[in-house]
């Protein structure tokens, strides 16, 4: 069974747009993108062509001639000659491009060319797109696919597109869910918390009605990636890569979840690391939260960068990863136990990422002044603090009560909470998070109060 993805909507606006370029989906291994890709391309077009170069080795050569449309077609048919190309009507997949990286290079071919649509997908290919000579600038357009998020989550379990925006209405409207809808959305955000986003995870889960051997499928991803560093990552200690990657766990359950070498090896330091992460976010497999050198817009270039939070883009992940006791408590009991911050807030900046919300944090030296994100609109620079107790906010009400910082006037709470206002903080139920984008889009917060009121 196919599940909607929202890259369903994209690829159509893609094609229904007479002047588009070739398209290149980038993302990590095993979030779908092959599934969504030929799914569109089946249902849209009368001929696909379809090549693999993970798969198929036997068309590695097929640039042998030149980058132009005329020889590459040429080659694709002399090693298989099924494939049939008819202008107008066909589109040319091609799949797993990190094994074949000078592809991208023909994507101006045939966007002059114009006889044919393209797509290219593959993982790790912010680090093989430094091989491809020419990787067409300006003849292309990249598109960039995550996991899963809440909300195909909830496409996935049934549940109409009313019943979703639903969630927005009552923060939009500061109106409070009441017993049930807060119950069954709060079971559902711990089911995907446990789950995260991957496809194969989330097929077996609904097919199964359980979690049983959902673990294995993560572990075998978690495996997977692994691999690929000993694969891909040339010219750098992949040991060193790994450690870093298993090392996030442990360090966002530290109360400081500030990511220190010093906590994977004693005596480590940054510059015997060089590259290392920048490697994992370039494959996709791990995400950066910088921290603000002053509360103040703009966010982008008011960054330290030798100080940042390091999270998985797929919570599910980030829980395979955990000890076997803490898995014991999650799966049957739902306990989050000492990781319950750490899983709430890696939730949250999952969500953010997969909203195209930057990710951004602030720690005052010698201080206690921390906030866990920001988020902005036009003219309001917003803390948000991810709160896994009941504990007062005390870092939230500094920001918005010291009038040194100008840009802030009020902030978002994210918690085991109601939709709610008080002491100009909105708090919002965790599961709210994933339509934040849309929130700040279309609430102005003027006159907060005289409207809630």
């Amino acid at each position: 069974m196919y599940y909607r993805r929202k890259i369903d909507d994209y690829l159509k606006s893609w094609k229904a747009d007479s002047n588009h370029k070739p398209l290149i989906v980038k993302g990590a291994r095993q979030i779908g993108k092959t599934e969504s890709i030929l799914h569109f391309a089946r249902d849209n077009y009368e001929n696909v062509v379809y090549l693999n170069f993970a798969l198929e080795k036997k068309f590695m050569q097929i640039l042998a001639d030149g980058y132009d449309v005329e020889s590459v077609i040429r080659n694709i048919s002399l090693a298989d000659p099924s494939k049939k190309f008819i202008p107008g009507k066909t589109i040319l997949l091609f799949d797993e491009i990190q094994e074949n990286p000078d592809i991208a290079t023909t994507l101006k071919s045939f966007k002059i060319d114009g006889k044919y649509d393209v797509i290219c997908s593959g993982s790790m290919l912010g680090i093989n797109y430094r091989k491809i000579h020419s990787n067409s600038v300006g003849a292309k357009t990249d598109y960039e696919m995550y996991s899963m998020d809440f909300e195909e989550f909830l496409w996935a379990k049934g549940y109409s597109q009313e019943q979703i925006d639903s969630i927005l209405t009552h923060m939009l409207e500061n109106r409070p869910f009441n017993e049930n809808e807060l119950s069954v959305f709060k079971k559902l955000f711990l089911d995907y918390c446990v789950l995260g986003g991957m496809p194969d995870v989330i097929r077996l889960y609904i097919e199964t009605g359980t979690f049983s051997g959902t673990l294995d499928v993560q572990e075998q991803i978690r495996l997977d990636y692994e691999e690929d560093v000993r694969k891909y990552a040339e010219g750098l200690d992949q040991a060193k890569i790994i450690s870093v990657y298993r090392s996030i766990p442990a360090q966002l359950a530290k109360e400081n979840k500030k990511f220190q070498f010093n906590k994977i090896a004693k005596n480590a330091r940054s510059r015997e690391y060089n590259g290392c992460i920048e490697w994992l976010k370039d494959a996709g497999v791990i995400t950066e939260c910088s921290c603000l050198q002053y509360p103040e817009l703009p966010l982008k270039g008011n960054v330290e960068e030798s100080k940042y939070k390091l999270y998985y883009p797929d919570t599910g992940l980030l829980v395979s990863a955990l000890d076997e006791e803490a898995q014991d408590d999650l799966r049957i009991n739902k306990n989050l136990g000492v990781y319950k911050g750490a899983l709430y807030e890696n939730f949250v900046a999952e969500a953010f990422l997969k909203q195209g919300l930057g990710l951004f944090y602030y720690k005052k030296e010698n201080s206690s002044l921390e906030e866990d994100f920001f988020v902005r609109t036009q003219n309001n620079l917003i803390p948000v603090e991810v709160k896994s107790n009941t504990d007062r906010s005390k870092s939230l009400a500094s920001l918005i009560q010291n009038k040194a910082y100008h840009d802030i006037t009020f902030g978002i709470k994210l918690g085991d909470f109601n939709v709610g206002y008080a002491n100009a903080v909105y708090t919002f139920p965790y599961f709210c998070a994933f339509k934040m984008k849309e929130y700040l889009k279309q609430n102005d917060f003027r006159d907060a109060d005289e409207e809630i009121s």
